[in-house]
């Protein structure tokens, strides 16, 4: 994978390492990591052992946040991972990664699902998705959009998620963001998000 550079209002950001660690539960036609992987844009994981050591894990469970305040682990040296594997075993999933790793879990701000299979589900998002997200609340837009360029829906999840995305990548704070996700979706009784 390269390490291009992106602009963020004439900062040179540079391009954040995606990793997954694929547990293989899903439908190989339908696997979004595998699609990116194929295109060069993620370095896929199917060994627990030889995944980064530093970084942070997309975990739709853990309770804290991806936002400003971890832009930090990213310049230095830190990688965006994700997980693939099945949402009915995301929970196991997510035990044994704990155990095994010392990435940083965080969740992503609520966005729709624009992929076939999860459309319209708010959270319900794809690996790609996942990655577009993160690399959008982090400022890195040119790379959010390079990592969804290869699927049909991508343009589409743009649209779908535009206002969301551009009050998001505004925040100054972990904090901040969270508390923004509410504006556009409805808040759960027992949110853990902020």
């Amino acid at each position: 994978m390269s390490t291009t550079i992106c602009c963020l209002g004439g900062t040179e950001l540079e391009t954040i390492p995606l990793h997954v660690i694929h547990l293989s539960q899903d439908d190989p036609q339908k696997c979004t990591s595998r699609k990116m992987a194929r295109h060069g844009l993620t370095e896929l994981h199917h060994d627990i052992r030889h995944t980064p050591r530093r970084g942070i894990l997309l975990n739709p469970l853990s309770g804290r946040i991806l936002g400003p305040d971890d832009a930090g682990e990213f310049s230095r040296g830190g990688c965006l991972v994700g997980l693939d594997c099945s949402w009915k075993q995301l929970e196991d999933s997510v035990k044994i990664l704990q155990n095994k790793t010392r990435l940083k879990g965080r969740t992503l701000p609520i966005v729709l699902a624009a992929n076939p299979v999860s459309w319209g589900k708010p959270g319900r998002l794809s690996n790609v998705e996942a990655f577009a997200t993160s690399l959008f609340v982090l400022g890195h837009f040119k790379q959010a959009r390079q990592v969804l360029r290869p699927f049909k829906f991508g343009e589409q999840f743009f649209t779908l998620n535009k206002e969301p995305l551009e009050a998001y990548s505004g925040a100054e704070t972990n904090q901040q963001l969270a508390d923004l996700q509410w504006e556009f979706f409805d808040k759960p009784e027992d949110s853990t998000n902020d």
